[in-house]
């Protein structure tokens, strides 16, 4: 089985100088989607899940058009929530995250005042990831390695989007693959924006593994349009 995880496009967290709190493309977001959507054309997925966020709608949608697939909102891919930061100037979050930079390494943790604790973060993907995998046929076994036992439901074959974030992607990433969490997650996997992530299983004596075939996947874009 295949995951392939896709981040949003780039958004517009600032417009005339003011926050934007969930945000919309900007306009070379929307040109990033269109090479995203064309490099995927091709690929049979099963399913095809996105974040309730706009911005990742929005990178969604030229590829939903070219496969004619209908929009599946998966509320568990949602991105770490924020301080609401939205009409205040930039400069607000810009010093809000440098000061959330500066941290001991532990007291990230509790990441930004006025936003989700990272802590809950990693363990509200980290569930929601399980959950998914669980209805896919593959539930964590009882040990401390990463690995999954497949039920009668689980399909080798299968192929499935999500059309997520960095943060999102990276704690799940990781949590498939037995990483111990960190309270950076999105700084230790560096994922571009309408980047293509692959993750696949592969079978064990006793379950169900995952290993990372592709990162940050950007060849499909030109290189003016590769941002971070």
């Amino acid at each position: 089985m295949e995951l392939v995880f896709v981040r949003h496009a780039e958004p517009e967290w600032v417009k005339d100088g003011l926050s934007v709190d969930n945000p919309p493309l900007t306009e070379r977001g929307f040109e990033q989607a269109v090479y995203l959507a064309d490099a995927l054309r091709h690929e049979e997925f099963e399913e095809i899940h996105v974040s309730p966020l706009v911005r990742t709608q929005q990178t969604a949608l030229p590829l939903l058009q070219i496969l004619n697939r209908d929009l599946k909102i998966t509320p568990w891919l949602e991105e770490i929530r924020n301080p609401i930061w939205h009409g205040t100037p930039e400069e607000k979050a810009n010093e809000a995250w440098k000061a959330e930079k500066s941290k001991n390494s532990h007291d990230r943790w509790s990441g930004l005042e006025g936003g989700e604790p990272v802590i809950d973060f990693v363990q509200r993907i980290n569930e929601g990831a399980s959950e998914f995998l669980k209805t896919l046929g593959l539930i964590r076994s009882d040990n401390s390695l990463p690995v999954w036992h497949p039920t009668q439901t689980f399909e080798e074959d299968r192929k499935i989007a999500l059309i997520a974030h960095a943060g999102t992607t990276s704690v799940a990433i990781c949590h498939m693959l037995g990483l111990s969490p960190t309270p950076w997650e999105w700084e230790r996997l560096v994922i571009g924006h309408a980047t293509i992530n692959r993750i696949r299983t592969l079978q064990l004596g006793d379950g169900i593994t995952f290993g990372l075939s592709q990162l940050s996947g950007n060849e499909h874009l030109p290189t003016d349009l590769r941002t971070y």
